[in-house]
């Protein structure tokens, strides 16, 4: 069988992962099937209640993934454990027992034996009477449920069976436990000591120095730790050691220390740094892995080169904005022949602008030339009924700001989406998320907080800079941040949308569900009918973006209304299991995404993410990053990243600044890539394109190197074919029957089948 090398460097056999380290002493898994039932009755909490007729589930995915798609509301986990006395041999404290259930999305009470030990993240030391006001806390569904109780906690039943009992409550969306770890341990060094990487990003300087500073932290309120740090950062295609650092540390309760380091390496060659506190007293250890980031996107050619979207829909009298993407050394020159009557070009910054009258599909072409060359391309404008016939790409304020979002925050991410050069690769629209509202006057009009003076001056700014502004609101009375919403004000919020210049509507169910507490299906649909026929009254192309979280499978009716897009999931978070269990699960979506109709599985959480005003370094690792992007591009999801355009570094700009990978999002063909291989190692995804080649995704689901297999009659393929690997922009050769490709862990292989 050939095998190719996905990443041309890897010249040598990769190395797993890993830091030699001691791992915790008697540790109990609770990763396994627990017993589950939804409904609710205090009664199951108890010890010896009989739950033999539940169901059994996992707890490290939702229950929408196991088989109770769309169900909100309360639900029970139980699982019985004996919990030995051994446990509290070898331990650096041995006075706390600690439970460890991942994250549960919304809230939680968890009980042992029947008594109530912690509420939403929170332990409880005392008996509490269990009460529904647990319910009403938001914000805790990303939360690590960590409950501690003292040794000789009577609720603790040593060397006897214990009943956990998980009672959980989901609002709308994905719900349940999710995520990880699951498991019962003594508090220990590893309780007390972490060391963070995400507090900082990696500085870069030209192309072969990076660093980084990671912060160590002592959470214990009671014990001071002194030892030693050690770094050693190793190759990845070699083994061999490019750096070893070694530190005296001491860690005084609650309190941190930062510690920087240096890589002098080609930062195209991945690496990683084991990282280890290891405590003088007893010896025992805390590490951690870092991976460090690696760039594998070239940098554009001095010679102009055309991006982004090659069709443009828009509707007859509705006003006419698109920028050419391009990009190449300055100046550069713009220029389009045969453009529709009504429409016209800025030669200096290529914004088209105008109003086409005519139905009808009009090829024109377009010109880019600088010092270096000339190069030209087709751009299909079609005048009809749909728009957004390309998946948008832009940012979001939200899993940046948060709340925080104002004026000032928004006109700097579009001078930095400008400046850093992403609009020269299709990155168009600027999106105010919720935060901005105040209230609707005696005449029904909205107003703006004091956060945003004026709405108008910061639409026509993000304007003359060729970029596009969205916006947001709710169906309900109140937005999920709890400003002011549409409900009953619909057509007078679209007027003031169009008026003020806005392009991007993103419609949130939150407080709807107040009106339509259980909705049917056509209860589903309504709100959104009702903005529709709003939004499409207003002489204003506007993306309408509908947000609830894929409530009545919205994918199979959101066209119905109207929907340019549409929320498949839940909110996103920046670990693999949050990404990966959207990701790999629009597999269901997949026959319903088309031109101005698309699937949404949410923002992008790369670079420094963190839901405002505190940000830190996205969790995911550098190959998962790779896979978020390439999985997202597959999917034809609308591409919206969620991170501070002021910070961006080499590396976030090489994921997103990939003109081949793009190109696989915005394919005009729109058709969304289908699963055809999935097993507990990887997964193999295709997407048909326009000019008949085909692109692949293959996935490493595990956290070892993995070789996949790719048959070629399990993708339809019948021939000879060119091999492109689209991330590294180069060419692997012709394949007929099968190869291998080496893929890094929970990593990925993007890769072009041509003729």
């Amino acid at each position: 069988m050939k095998k190719i090398l996905v990443y041309s460097f890897y010249l040598f056999l990769l190395v797993f992962l890993s830091c030699s380290h001691e791992e915790q002493k008697n540790l109990m898994d609770l990763n396994q099937s627990w017993k589950f039932r939804t409904g609710d009755s205090l009664s199951w909490a108890a010890k010896d209640f009989n739950d033999a007729s539940w169901d059994t589930i996992k707890p490290n995915d939702w229950w929408e993934n196991q088989g109770y798609t769309g169900y909100d509301g309360y639900a029970w986990y139980r699982i019985k454990i004996v919990i030995p006395g051994s446990l509290r041999k070898n331990t650096i404290v041995k006075d706390s027992l600690r439970f460890l259930l991942g994250k549960i999305d919304d809230c939680d009470q968890v009980f042992l034996n029947g008594e109530l030990i912690g509420e939403n993240g929170k332990s409880i030391l005392q008996k509490v009477l269990p009460a529904d006001d647990f319910i009403k806390v938001e914000g805790v569904w990303s939360m690590n449920r960590r409950y501690v109780l003292p040794a000789d906690d009577p609720r603790i039943l040593w060397d006897q069976e214990n009943v956990i009992a998980v009672r959980a409550y989901d609002q709308h969306g994905a719900g349940g436990m999710f995520s990880k770890p699951f498991e019962i341990a003594m508090v220990g060094l590893n309780d007390y000591v972490k060391i963070d990487f995400t507090s900082t990003g990696f500085t870069y300087t030209g192309d072969s120095m990076l660093s980084k500073t990671i912060t160590l932290q002592n959470v214990s309120g009671k014990y001071d730790f002194q030892g030693v740090l050690t770094i050693d950062v190793f190759s990845r295609e070699n083994k061999n050691q490019i750096t070893k650092m070694e530190a005296d540390m001491n860690l005084l309760k609650n309190t941190k220390s930062d510690f920087s380091f240096s890589i002098v390496s080609d930062l195209r060659k991945p690496c990683y740094a084991c990282i280890t506190f290891r405590e003088k007293t007893d010896g025992q250890s805390v590490s951690e892995v870092l991976e460090i980031p690696y760039i594998l996107t070239p940098k554009p050619p001095k010679e102009p080169k055309i991006n982004g979207a090659r069709v443009f829909g828009v509707r007859p009298w509705s006003p006419f904005f698109f920028k050419i993407a391009a990009t190449g050394e300055p100046p550069v020159k713009y220029s389009a022949k045969d453009l529709p009557e009504g429409l016209k070009i800025d030669e200096e910054t290529g914004i088209i602008k105008g109003m086409v009258s005519k139905k009808g599909e009009y090829i024109v072409k377009l010109k880019v030339e600088n010092s270096s060359g000339v190069t030209e391309r087709d751009l299909k404008i079609v005048v009809g009924n749909k728009i957004s016939l390309t998946p948008p790409l832009g940012w979001n304020s939200w899993n940046c700001w948060g709340l925080t979002v104002s004026d000032e925050k928004v006109r700097q991410s579009a001078l930095e989406m400008k400046s850093s050069g992403l609009i020269d690769h299709g990155w168009s629209y600027i999106n105010i998320d919720d935060g901005w509202e105040d209230k609707h006057d005696k005449d029904g009009k909205i107003l703006t907080n004091s956060k945003f003076p004026n709405m108008v001056s910061l639409c026509n700014y993000v304007h003359s800079l060729g970029l596009k502004i969205g916006i947001y609101s709710s169906p309900g009375t109140k937005t999920c941040g709890g400003y002011e919403g549409s409900y009953t004000f619909e057509e007078k919020d679209a007027r003031a949308y169009a008026d003020w210049g806005i392009d991007y509507l993103k419609y949130d169910w939150c407080s709807y569900g107040r009106i339509a507490p259980n909705p049917t299906p056509e209860q589903l649909k309504h709100p959104y009918q009702v903005m529709r026929r709003a939004i499409r009254s207003v002489n204003r192309d506007i993306h309408f973006s509908l947000c609830q979280y894929g409530m009545g499978n919205v994918w199979e009716w959101g066209a119905e209304v109207d929907g340019n897009s549409w929320r498949t999931t839940g909110d996103i978070e920046d670990t693999w299991e949050s990404m990966s269990g959207i990701g790999f699960s629009q597999y269901k979506c997949s026959p319903y995404a088309a031109p101005g109709r698309w699937n949404d599985p949410d923002m992008l959480v790369v670079g420094w993410v963190g839901w405002g005003p505190a940000l830190h370094y996205t969790r995911l690792t550098p190959d998962e990053q790779f896979t978020h992007i390439t999985l997202w591009c597959l999917l034809s999801s609308p591409l919206l990243i969620g991170c501070d355009l002021s910070q961006l570094d080499p590396f976030t700009l090489n994921l997103l600044t990939n003109d081949e990978v793009l190109a696989v999002n915005q394919d005009p063909l729109g058709k969304q890539a289908i699963q055809v291989k999935a097993n507990s190692n990887y997964q193999i995804w295709v997407k048909e394109l326009e000019d008949g080649s085909k692109a692949i995704g293959l996935f490493n689901m595990t956290k070892n190197p993995l070789y996949i297999p790719v048959e070629l009659k399990d993708l339809s393929l019948k021939g000879r074919f060119k091999l492109r690997n689209l991330w590294m922009q180069s060419d692997l050769g012709f394949v007929e029957t099968h190869f291998e490709i080496r893929v890094m862990p929970h990593g990925t292989a993007l890769l072009k089948f041509g003729k």
